[in-house]
């Protein structure tokens, strides 16, 4: 029996989901609590494992605070726009990497540097530790 790999739409929204969770510093337990449902359901709809309903949309945008269109924002599609050509479109790995707890610490907190010399430093020094770790995976 093969397992089926899950949408990319519906990967992506779990990942948008799982993002704003955290930035509300909202447990899986608690969302799960406010929809009626487990919290391994919520991992479920986080991994694109399990599809989520229309109406689940609206209850779990309702919970986070935003509107629909903000769980699809940035996400796949099925137009056939050029790569390149579409317009304030993130890559994935920026989506990938704020959906992490470590990617939306690190993001809060480096907005927080008011010191605009003192954020191009992070940068050169993250990007000089990337460097010794080998070339770009993306």
């Amino acid at each position: 029996m093969s397992t089926k790999a899950p949408n990319p739409v519906d990967k992506y929204v779990g990942s948008r989901v799982r993002m704003r969770r955290i930035m509300l510093g909202m447990s899986q337990e608690k969302l799960g609590e406010r929809l009626g449902l487990t919290f391994q359901q919520i991992q479920k709809y986080e991994k694109g494992t399990n599809r989520v309903g229309a109406s689940r949309l609206q209850q779990i945008s309702e919970i986070l605070q935003v509107p629909v269109s903000f769980l699809f924002d940035g996400g796949p599609s099925g137009s056939t726009t050029p790569e390149g050509f579409s317009e304030g479109a993130s890559p994935s790995y920026v989506s990938d990497f704020l959906a992490t707890s470590e990617g939306l610490a690190l993001t809060r907190a480096f907005t927080r540097i008011a010191d605009a010399k003192l954020r191009r430093s992070i940068v050169e020094l993250v990007e000089q530790i990337a460097a010794r770790e080998g070339p770009d995976q993306r």
